[in-house]
């Protein structure tokens, strides 16, 4: 029976490492062990280039190599016959190994060594399986075909992005048993992603900030591809890195206040998938876990799947979101005028917000609520629709892929959080109202200039 490339994907995952015979112009054959073989699609596959040394030597001399591998479930044992096509040192597929290698290196203890610098494109000429006795395959961990299934059905009620959202992370858990992840959204005009939603952490770490390109959750953004890692990496644990930083130096007041991203300590397997539309970048959903090599390539594309979904129920709920409604000019019915003023800061360097002596927000989102603080202070007004503050020129929204919906839900949650008074509530579909205990001090702090200098 022929075998397909499909069909012994489990060998790509590095659980027990191939090798690779070639031949030199002279005819001295040559085999060496494989850091890495990479799924492409059904007639490629990727091989980790590390070295110049006489393996790649006869590749590019004669473009042909038989690989090795062993099923890490069967024993069973497979030859691959190769022809070397392309070497690429940039993009998704580059990027994706990269990743990979460098937990497989922290793994080893090889960091310094294992060193990515291209990814050798092959097509697959004939693959056979080597004559042999094999163990019985171990029972599917999960049908990720029916937690699919039953995921899209569970999104397909959403009436709203929280609600999506809500129902995307409980699916994971519920249908993929995969108890920790988060949904960012991207702001492309800073280049970065902010936190949304998470499951399973002890902080939630919603507004927390990634740029595009730092970590796992960084490189699946920027380059539009999911990346999987099976083992811990030092190079690619971003968020590890932030939260101790923070909790080494404490949060800085200021414009430079931060909230460390959701993770987990001793993280050992991410796998980050990009939610996108039509090639623009909506965001990123990420799962995590304490466990080595606890995501496959079935789990991968799954998510690739759900990802998709996600990105087209968003942009829907998007274009139904913004209802026009007179009564969101509806002013306070009594102003909080009992109790000590609360102070509200805003910096105009970063739009960055504190109430009281904490921090709040920054970006959009602080631009947001400054806007909804300044109308309630001045005009009384307490409700707001989608439409009118997509328009408001006073936010600076985007032009394109605004997210407005998701900077509203990351507002409404980040002042739940921290509980200081002041609520967003949602009162119909694309209008909020602003719920406010105490009176209000405004502070606005202009942004601050360079010093002239001066001629002597």
């Amino acid at each position: 029976m022929r075998v397909r490339l499909e069909d012994i994907r489990a060998c790509l995952d590095g659980a027990i490492p191939g090798s690779i015979a070639t031949v030199a112009a002279d005819g001295t054959p040559n085999i060496a062990y494989l850091s890495q073989v990479q799924y492409v699609d059904s007639g490629h596959v990727a091989l980790s280039y590390q070295f110049f040394s006489s393996t790649r030597r006869n590749v590019l001399a004669s473009a042909f190599a038989r690989v090795a591998l062993i099923h890490p479930f069967t024993a069973a044992h497979y030859r691959l016959t190769l022809e070397y096509l392309r070497t690429e040192t940039e993009g998704p597929l580059f990027e994706g190994m990269k990743a990979k290698l460098a937990g497989i290196a922290s793994h080893t203890g090889m960091a310094d060594v294992f060193r990515l610098l291209g990814s050798d494109v092959y097509r697959v000429l004939d693959i056979e399986q080597v004559p042999g006795h094999c163990l019985p395959a171990p029972p599917v961990r999960r049908n990720v075909v029916l937690a699919l299934r039953r995921s899209s059905e569970r999104l397909r009620d959403a009436t709203d992005l929280e609600g999506l959202l809500a129902g995307a992370l409980a699916s994971l858990a519920d249908h993929f048993a995969i108890d920790h992840a988060m949904v960012l959204m991207a702001d492309e005009r800073r280049q970065a992603l902010y936190t949304i939603a998470s499951h399973g952490y002890e902080s939630s770490g919603v507004g927390s900030e990634i740029p595009f390109g730092h970590g796992v959750i960084g490189v699946a953004a920027r380059e539009l591809a999911p990346i999987r890692i099976g083992h811990f990496s030092a190079e690619y644990a971003y968020g590890r890195a932030i939260r101790e930083n923070l909790s080494a130096c404490g949060l800085t007041s200021g414009l430079d206040a931060e909230i460390p991203l959701p993770g987990l300590s001793d993280v050992r397997s991410q796998l980050a998938v990009p939610i996108a539309v039509n090639g623009r970048l909506l965001g990123v959903l990420c799962a995590e876990s304490a466990r080595d090599l606890a995501f496959d390539y079935d789990d991968e594309d799954a998510l690739v799947a759900l990802a998709a979904l996600l990105g087209a129920m968003m942009q829907s709920l998007q274009h139904g979101a913004d209802v026009p409604d007179e009564r969101n000019r509806r002013t306070a019915d009594r102003d909080a005028t009992d109790g000590t003023p609360l102070s509200v800061r805003h910096f105009d360097e970063n739009d960055s917000i504190f109430v009281g002596d904490d921090y709040l927000i920054k970006g959009v989102a602080g631009s947001i609520f400054w806007a909804l603080v300044r109308d309630y202070a001045s005009l009384g007004r307490v409700a707001f629709s989608n439409r009118e503050l997509r328009l408001d020129p006073r936010i600076r929204l985007p032009e394109l892929g605004d997210n407005l919906e998701a900077r509203l839900i990351l507002l409404k949650r980040r002042l739940e959080e921290r509980d200081c008074g002041i609520r967003i509530e949602k009162r119909g579909r694309g209008r909020i109202a602003l719920q406010v205990e105490r009176p209000l001090q405004l502070v606005d702090i202009p942004r601050q200039l360079p010093n002239s200098v001066k001629r002597p």
